[in-house]
């Protein structure tokens, strides 16, 4: 569903203030694990994060969780959708590599599970095919990050 609205002042306030949140030491580390070491290729693979004896899982929790908080602004109509995602195209990344595991994960550990994330990109109709374009790249940044090591 499309949404049209003009942004307010009170939207560039709230999107400057989740920007400063990203900045956190550790969230900032959380953002880095999930951008350059998270590259699920299997449910199992997310599985593994979500253990509680995984050495990821409180990072996995730390991003999931900003983002999905994040995200409800826009679900609940505090945030204009367009002006978030121009901002915070991270959280496309976020979804991107983990979307087709969904279903199965709100089966197994919460149907509520980056509910907010799903909800906010399918409310901008571009957000769907920049998702997208982060699955096509995925096998190559993958290569990339693998070849440095």
């Amino acid at each position: 569903m499309a949404e049209k609205s003009v942004p307010t002042h009170h939207d560039a306030q709230l999107v400057l203030r989740l920007f400063e949140l990203r900045r956190d030491e550790k969230l900032r580390a959380a953002r880095d694990w999930y951008r350059t070491k998270f590259f699920p290729q299997s449910y199992e693979d997310v599985q593994a994060v979500l253990s509680p004896g995984s050495a990821d899982n409180t990072s996995w929790r730390m991003i999931t969780s900003y983002w999905d908080m994040a995200a409800s602004f826009v679900s609940h109509g505090v945030l204009d959708a367009a002006l978030f995602l121009e901002s915070s195209t991270e959280m496309l990344l976020v979804w991107s590599r983990v979307e087709d595991f969904i279903p199965r994960l709100r089966q197994e550990y919460g149907a509520r599970l980056l509910a907010n994330v799903e909800k906010t990109i399918a409310r901008v109709p571009w957000a769907a095919e920049r998702v997208r374009q982060f699955k096509d790249r995925l096998p190559s940044f993958r290569q990339a990050l693998a070849s440095r090591k």
